[in-house]
């Protein structure tokens, strides 16, 4: 892509580089992004953001977690909230994003916090789409 068509690859780098310092936890944002990509089966974003997470100290039990975080305690309410947040954004078509999941994340971010981390998982979305319609492969 960043051959193709580099002022859009660009243009994608600009809205990440924002959202990477938003204000928003770092291994918050790589929670959301990993969950986004699991969701969307992009492994080129999963190895990205699994490898990201563990250099800022998440644990392997927190990330081979991650997609059953339902059922796991290691997550706290925050946490739980934002990856609420992320599967319904993510998957807006099956039920778009229900009031009580908006309550979740209302009850643990503020208006501003919210929009951010609307923006982190609607730009992880993109780039899970751009990956995987791109052919990336990760490099493993």
């Amino acid at each position: 892509m960043y051959k193709a068509s580099p002022e859009a690859y660009q243009a994608m780098r600009t809205l990440s580089a924002y959202t990477n310092e938003c204000g928003l936890d770092h291994k918050l944002l790589e929670l959301v992004k990993t969950r986004a990509s699991q969701i969307n089966g992009c492994a080129f974003c999963i190895h990205m953001h699994t490898r990201d997470a563990r250099k800022l100290g998440e644990t392997e039990d927190r990330l081979h977690l991650l997609a059953a975080w339902r059922e796991a305690p290691c997550y706290d309410a925050r946490e739980r909230a934002a990856l609420a947040w992320t599967e319904a954004l993510t998957l807006l078509t099956e039920g778009h994003a229900p009031d009580e999941v908006f309550e979740e994340v209302r009850a643990q971010f503020s208006e501003e916090e919210i929009a951010k981390l609307s923006l982190a998982i609607a730009t992880i979305n993109a780039w899970n789409r751009l990956a995987v319609g791109m052919r990336f492969v990760p490099k493993v």
